[in-house]
This record gives structure tokens, C-alpha cells and sequence, in this order.
């Protein structure tokens, strides 16, 4: 299909484009952005006035609940959210299940995925089989089958060695580790240690569960570096002010480590808990309001490289239980842009800067892991792949629960207004969004 958007301000903050311009697309992908050719003939035209037109966002954290946790999600509710928040590309931590330890279940996700034409889904597969944090996968084989790097999801290694010579095994064929810090023993609560907690009598998790696993994580970085090629880390959703400025200086010492912070930490504190509100169960848990302010500077400065949106559906029934028997997570991905637009706002950033940590920052994340579409995905490039964004930054929308397409409706932003309305989203040219289709 040959479709052409008119009249749009085309943004781009991989290139710093921000200029009023049409912008053509055929089989698949952009062909010009301006300029375009006078026997260009489309067969749909979308009228982009008062809207921006960026890259399709790309999410680095969306659990797609499927396989194994249909009852909370599936793949066909959980893309229809992404595309419909703008998202073209995800990453899939590999807590489904059965976890994605095996090469055939990550080519059964794949080809799910595929089959549905919606958003483009990059599997994290399991650095050690079942997560059990025991024995590696096969991870040249899990490569093979799409995966973008290995991760733990929510499970920490409890053996150093382990975790050590998962390091050396990523170094050596220059795989990328994803892994949130958080310590076994000290992260079990259910809520920011502090006051707050102590005051509900919830179990806390004090910021040394994060801290004491930056320094392990970093002292194992620089053991392997020191023998040779060193290992390449993403950090997932940092959340307190001291882990920020430990990744500060791994980062100043040339430690090869990228992290993100998710929207809930970024906009909540322990505060917005209130009267145990079960939405507000998170992973990691919002923390007070100093650490919430280091972390919206941290994304400013650059020492936090993406937002992501943590997206996690929770079944209904896993919710509405007391605070620390409830499901942690909460319904994201279709806020995503919003909420970055609204931080922007709130701390005086431009617009561009809000596109940044969507777009640019999560594709410097990927890199080469992307294979052919690095040059591409989270930018607006000719002859590149054809994933865009089209939103109105001045509409506000009110969250409301029933209106989401995911299949989770929990979300502790319900009743808030957001600016930047998605009015349509293309995924390799084709329109997989349209307000009101």
C-alpha cells in the first residue's frame, strides 16, 4: 500500500529533524520525507495537520502475558494496546509460561506474533534454564531463534558464579545481559521501605536491595573487563537515587551498561499508595519523592538512556485482594507517550525531548542486537522501515480503565488526563492504528 501523510511536523531526535513536511511511504517503507515526487500516487492519504509524525515508539518492557498467562493477557489484546500507544517495537522479558529458555518457544512467540501484523516483538530469552539462576541456557541457539539479549525478568541469581560466568559467556560473543537489581534476600517486600511502609505495616524493600546488587554486578564488570572484552549490561528500571548514581559512575568509569526507568517510578511516590491501593503494587516499588526527583533528572541528563512502560496486566481477581497479597503490576502501554509528554511538561523540556527516551534512546539500547533494523527502527530514515507515529500533542486524554485495549485494566493513573492523543500508527507501512477505525 502506498499511503501519504500530509502536513505533519515530521520529528525525529535521532537526526534533530522538526520541520513541517510530507512524508511517503511504499511497500513498507519511507521513500521521502518531503519533497515528495509529483507521480507519487497514494492509495490513502492521512491528513497529519496540528500533528506530530515521529518514529513508532519502542518499549523496553511489555509483558505480552502469553504463553502460559492467557487469563491475564494475550498476545492479540496486549498489541492492539501497543499500537494503539504509538508502540511499534517491544521487548518481551522471558518470564511467560514455560519461560522462553528453549529456542522452539521463542519461535512460537515469534510466529504468533508475526501472524498478527501488529507490533514488532523482540524476545529477552532466559539466561539460565526455568530462571532457576543453576545453568545457563544455550544462548547461540536462543539467538538464532530472534532473541535480543538474556535476562532474569523479576528472578535474581542467588550464585555469584553464576551470574559471573554468565557475564564471561555474554562478553565472549557479545550478548547483552538485562537485568533489574534487586537483591534475594532484601527485596522481598512489598512496598519502599520508609515511614509510609512502616506506618501500614507493610514488609519494606530499602534501597540497598538495589544498591548491593549494583556493586556486585559492577564489581563482576570490571573482573571481566580487566581479563579482556567486557560484558555489556542493561539495567532494568532502576528506582532509587542511590542505584542512579552508582550507574552514574559505572558509566564515568567505561563500564558498558545502559539502564531505564519505568513511568511509574518516574511520576509516583510511596505516598500515592494511600489507603493500600492495590494498583499501586508494583515492581520495584515507587519509592519517596527525593528518589523520584533524581530519577526524572537522571532521564534528563542522559544517565538514564529509556522510559519504559513496564507493562504488566493483571488479572482482575489478582487485584483486589489486601495490598501485600496483590499481583504486582499495572496496565502501561497505551500511557506510555502520555506520561512522557507529561514529565516533559512538568520539568521543561521540549517535545523533542520526550520522543527521545522513546525512540532514540531504546534503539541505542538495541543497537546491533537489532540486526537490519538498526539503521531504522526509533528513527525516520528513507529507505527505512516504515514505523510511525502520528499523535496530536495537544489533545488530553483521560485514562479510563474500560476504555484501554489491554486486557489488564489496573492502573494507578486511572482518572488522569495525559496530552498526546495517537491518532494513527503505521507498522511496516501498514496502518495497524486509527482513532475511531
Amino acid at each position: 500500500m502506498k499511503i501519504l501523510i500530509q502536513n505533519g511536523r515530521v520529528m525525529d531526535p535521532a537526526t534533530g529533524r522538526d520541520e513541517v513536511a510530507d512524508v511517503a511511504v511504499a511497500a513498507g517503507r519511507i521513500i521521502a520525507i518531503g519533497n515528495v515526487a509529483p507521480d507519487f500516487h497514494p492509495n490513502r492519504t492521512i491528513d497529519a495537520a496540528g500533528c506530530v509524525v515521529a518514529p513508532g515508539l519502542v518499549d523496553l518492557s511489555v509483558r505480552l502475558r502469553e504463553p502460559g498467562q492467557e487469563h491475564a493477557g494475550m498476545l492479540e489484546s496486549e498489541m492492539a494496546a501497543a499500537v494503539a500507544g504509538g508502540v511499534t517495537s517491544l521487548i518481551c522479558p522471558p518470564d511467560t509460561d514455560p519461560v522462553l529458555d528453549e529456542p522452539g518457544l521463542v519461535d512460537m512467540l515469534r510466529f504468533r506474533a508475526e501472524k498478527l501484523h501488529l507490533a514488532r516483538v523482540f524476545p529477552v530469552g532466559a539466561l539460565t534454564r526455568g530462571l532457576q539462576g543453576e545453568v545457563l541456557t544455550e544462548m547461540a541457539e536462543l539467538t538464532e531463534s530472534g532473541c535480543i539479549g538474556f535476562g532474569q525478568a523479576e528472578v535474581p541469581i542467588l550464585n555469584t558464579q553464576v551470574l559471573q560466568r554468565a557475564l564471561q559467556y555474554a562478553a565472549t560473543f557479545g550478548y547483552t545481559v538485562w537485568l533489574r537489581p534487586n537483591d534475594a534476600w532484601l527485596g522481598k517486600g512489598v512496598a519502599a521501605s520508609g515511614p509510609l511502609a512502616t506506618r501500614l505495616g507493610l514488609s519494606g524493600v530499602p534501597a540497598a536491595a538495589e544498591t548491593i546488587a549494583l556493586h556486585t554486578l559492577f564489581e563482576l564488570m570490571r573482573g571481566i573487563r580487566s581479563g579482556g572484552q567486557g560484558a555489556r549490561v542493561h539495567l532494568c528500571r532502576i528506582s532509587s537515587a542511590a542505584g542512579l548514581a552508582l550507574v552514574r559512575q559505572a558509566k564515568a568509569d567505561g563500564l558498558a551498561v545502559t539502564c531505564d526507568v519505568s513511568v511509574h517510578n518516574l511520576h509516583l511516590t510511596d505516598v500515592d499508595i494511600g489507603y493500600y491501593d492495590s494498583r499501586l503494587r508494583l515492581q520495584p516499588p515507587v519509592r519517596q519523592q527525593r528518589d523520584r526527583d533524581a530519577l526524572r533528572a537522571g532521564l534528563a541528563d542522559g544517565t538514564i538512556d529509556a522510559l519504559v512502560s513496564d507493562h504488566n496486566p493483571v488479572d482482575a481477581d489478582a487485584k483486589v485482594l489486601p495490598f501485600a497479597e496483590a499481583e504486582p503490576g499495572a496496565t502501561a502501554v497505551e500511557l506510555l507517550l502520555g506520561l512522557a509528554c507529561r514529565w516533559a511538561e512538568q520539568d521543561g523540556h521540549d517535545l523533542m525531548k520526550a520522543l527521545s527516551v522513546l525512540t532514540q534512546g531504546p534503539q541505542q539500547v538495541l543497537g546491533a542486537q537489532l540486526g537490519t533494523l538498526q539503521a531504522s527502527v526509533g528513527r525516520l530514515v528513507v529507505g527505512g522501515v516504515a514505523d510511525l507515529c502520528v499523535f496530536d500533542p495537544k489533545a488530553l486524554v483521560r485514562v479510563d480503565p474500560a476504555r484501554l485495549r489491554s486486557q489488564g485494566k489496573h492502573t494507578p493513573f486511572e482518572g488522569h488526563e495525559l496530552p498526546a492523543q495517537v491518532r494513527t500508527t503505521l507498522v511496516a507501512g501498514q496502518v495497524a492504528w486509527a482513532a475511531g477505525a
